[in-house]
C-alpha cells in the first residue's frame, strides 16, 4: 500500500477561505491528505496557492449546496463553507441559509456515508445579541430570527440541531465549534468585519467607521490558536458545543485605538448608527475548551495584530 494511502484523508468545505485554508495547512501539516471544496463566492484560490503542487492537497470547484461525491475513503469532513461577515449576509441572504441548511446536510450526508468524523463550524452569532455574558455554551442565545442578521445565525443554528440529529439518530461522530472572532492573514480586506475594515481603513488614511458610539465590545482570537482548538476538538470524543475564541474583551473603540497606533495613520475615527441587531457584547467563557482540550490561546493580541497589519499592508 502506498504512503499516501494510508494517510488519514480529510475534506474541507469551504477549503479556499480564510479559515478553511488555514485548516488546510494545519491538515497537511498533521500528515492528512486534502480535498478543498469551495465556490469561491466568498472564498478565494489566492489562499491555497501555495499548496498547488502538493500532492496531498487536491481543490474542487463545487457548491455544497449541490449534492457532494468523492469516490476513495474519507475520514474526517470539516465543514466550513459559509459566507461570515455581516456584507455577506445582506448581499448573499439566500446562499448563506442554503449552505447552512443544505449544505451542512450534503456534509453530513458525505461523512455518513464514509464513515467519517463530522466538524461543524458554528459561531458565536448564535447567541444573537446576548442576555447573558460571558456566554457559555449552555446559554441558548437571544435572536431575532427574521432580521437581516438572522440568516446567518438562523443557519448556523440549523446546522447545529442537524448535526446533532445526525449524531443521535445515526450514531455518527460529529463535533461543533462555536467560533468567537478570529483575525489574521487571508481575511477579505473588505469583508465588513472590523478587523480588515479598520486595518484597511487605517491604512489607506481614510475615516475609520465605528458603528454606535464604540461601546459594544468584542474578543479577538488569532487564526493559529483557533485552527489549534478546532483539531483538538475533532480528536476528541466530545460532541456537544465547545466555544474557542480569546477571552480578552475590548471596546471597538479600544481596538480602532490600537489600530491607529500600530499603523502609524492620520485617520480619525467616524461614528455612524449601529446597524440592526448588531451585538452589545462578545466573550467567550472558554472554561469547558479547557477543561475537555487542554485548550487556551497563546498568541498575545499585540503580537498577533501586528502580523495581520503587515499582511494587508501589501494588498491595500
Amino acid at each position: 500500500m502506498s504512503e499516501i494511502t494510508t494517510k488519514p484523508a480529510s475534506v474541507v468545505t469551504g477549503g479556499a477561505g480564510f479559515l478553511g485554508s488555514h485548516l488546510s495547512d494545519r491538515l497537511l501539516a498533521e500528515g492528512h491528505s486534502v480535498i478543498a471544496i469551495d465556490n469561491l463566492i466568498t472564498g478565494n484560490v489566492a489562499n491555497i496557492e501555495h499548496l498547488a503542487g502538493n500532492p496531498d492537497f487536491k481543490f474542487i470547484h463545487h457548491n455544497v449546496t449541490d449534492f457532494i461525491y468523492l469516490p476513495g475513503k474519507v475520514d474526517y469532513v470539516w465543514h466550513f463553507a459559509s459566507p461570515a461577515s455581516p456584507i455577506d449576509y445582506l448581499e448573499l441572504p439566500i446562499p448563506t441559509l442554503k449552505v447552512g441548511s443544505l449544505g451542512t446536510h450534503n456534509a453530513l450526508g458525505l461523512a455518513k456515508e464514509k464513515g467519517a468524523a463530522f466538524f461543524l463550524a458554528s459561531t458565536s452569532e448564535c447567541y444573537g445579541d446576548p442576555l447573558v455574558h460571558p456566554q457559555t455554551e449552555d446559554y441558548w442565545g437571544n435572536v431575532n430570527p427574521i432580521g437581516p442578521r438572522g440568516v446567518y445565525d438562523e443557519a448556523k443554528r440549523f446546522a447545529e440541531a442537524i448535526t446533532m440529529a445526525y449524531h443521535r439518530f445515526h450514531k455518527m461522530n460529529t463535533h461543533i465549534i462555536r467560533i468567537f472572532n478570529t483575525y489574521g492573514p487571508r481575511m477579505r480586506l473588505r469583508d465588513g468585519r472590523v478587523v480588515p475594515a479598520f486595518i484597511g481603513q487605517a491604512l489607506t488614511n481614510q475615516p475609520i467607521t465605528i458603528f454606535g458610539d464604540g461601546s459594544q465590545t468584542r474578543s479577538f482570537c488569532y487564526v493559529s490558536d483557533l485552527i489549534d482548538g478546532i483539531y483538538r476538538l475533532m480528536m476528541s470524543d466530545y460532541h456537544e458545543p465547545v466555544n474557542i475564541g480569546n477571552p480578552r474583551e475590548m471596546t471597538i473603540r479600544e481596538f480602532a485605538e490600537h489600530i491607529i497606533r500600530l499603523t502609524g495613520t492620520t485617520a480619525k475615527m467616524e461614528f455612524k448608527p449601529l446597524p440592526v441587531d448588531d451585538p452589545k457584547v462578545r466573550q467567550p467563557n472558554i472554561d469547558l475548551a479547557k477543561r475537555l482540550l487542554g485548550w487556551e490561546p497563546r498568541v498575545p493580541f499585540e503580537d498577533g495584530i501586528v502580523r495581520t497589519i503587515d499582511y494587508f499592508r501589501d494588498r491595500v
